[in-house]
């Protein structure tokens, strides 16, 4: 069963002072973060396991698949990006699928942050945000000035969202108040200018205990989101991980009132993969975040899967090779 954090106290005025408390020191902010409850490995998994076998009816289906198509940021990180390429992406998230006009658009196109304003000016007058990777994504070594001006060039340019990295090796080395402190630094920078989703790196992160202990720090330094993963690495997003996840924002969300999104990203490439985390969400947190506001996946292939699967039912028929782009 999902396990729910409760504070010491009997009301909410208690409950904030302690967070507040616990961001008051190093030694204090590792008090409440080991003071959290210990994940149950085997429960989480068992639990992920059994919302992912669950069946949708056909409508239920159709709008799972226009909602996974909104919560989309559309991403491009490579090497190999060009101008030509961004323009591409863009075109495709505003218009997914020429042949309907019918499908939803994207939530978002994700670049680094030499392309936000190819980007940007490919997007102007629709409603698709501009997201932003920054903080000398994806290893997150650099120093904080470094990462504050990669941020700052990035939203001067147009950026709506930061997808940003912590800092892996202070976290894995107990530094938890300097991972606090950077997120804190990234989110001033942002002001009110973009809403800043933190990356964690699940896969590196090696425990499930310290995959919520991240998500706490996130949520403590004023993350808008928080998010799995670059898709860099091995292992990415899964449904435990993001369960456990959805839990801590859940949790967050009771003691402060404070509503924070999830944002799964790295290896999620298909329609049922897709639905598979949108039933995590509504049975974890509830209809509130099947919302792109509050829910979003990184992605880039599960688009044309997701486009294949909308003709399908609505034509009874899967397309041709060339009816989608391939990315």
């Amino acid at each position: 069963m999902p396990t729910t954090v409760t504070a010491h106290g009997n009301d909410a005025a208690t409950r904030l002072k302690e967070l507040a408390d616990a961001t008051a020191s190093d030694s204090a902010l590792r008090r409440f973060l080991h003071g959290l409850p210990g994940v149950d490995a085997v429960g989480l998994e068992a639990r992920a396991a059994s919302l992912g076998t669950r069946s949708i009816k056909t409508t239920a289906k159709a709008y799972a698949i226009d909602l996974a198509i909104s919560m989309i940021d559309l991403t491009t990180l490579e090497g190999a990006d060009t101008p030509g390429k961004v323009r591409a992406l863009a075109a495709k998230a505003v218009n997914p699928d020429p042949t309907d006009r019918t499908t939803p658009r994207t939530a978002a196109v994700c670049v680094y942050p030499d392309m936000v304003a190819t980007a940007k000016a490919a997007l102007a007058g629709t409603d698709v945000k501009v997201a932003s990777v920054a903080t000398a994504f994806p290893a997150g070594r650099a120093a904080l000035p470094v990462k504050l001006a990669d941020t700052r060039d990035a939203i001067e340019a147009g950026a709506d969202e930061i997808d940003m990295v912590i800092d892996r090796g202070a976290f894995l080395a107990g530094r938890y108040m300097d991972v606090l402190e950077e997120i804190r630094a990234v989110k001033a920078e942002c002001g009110d200018r973009a809403r800043l989703k933190v990356i964690f790196e699940t896969g590196e992160l090696s425990t499930y205990d310290n995959i919520r202990r991240a998500s706490w720090i996130g949520m403590l330094a004023g993350a808008d989101f928080i998010k799995t993963s670059t898709g860099k690495v091995a292992v990415n997003a899964t449904p435990a991980n993001t369960l456990l996840m959805l839990e801590a924002v859940r949790d967050f969300r009771a003691l402060t009132g404070v509503q924070v999104g999830v944002k799964p990203a790295g290896g999620i490439r298909t329609t049922k993969d897709a639905i598979k985390f949108l039933v995590l969400v509504n049975e974890t947190v509830g209809e509130e975040w099947l919302d792109n506001t509050w829910f979003r996946f990184g992605a880039s292939s599960l688009l044309n899967d997701l486009l294949m699967q909308r003709q399908k039912l609505s034509t009874g028929r899967y397309s041709g090779p060339d009816y989608v782009t391939v990315d």
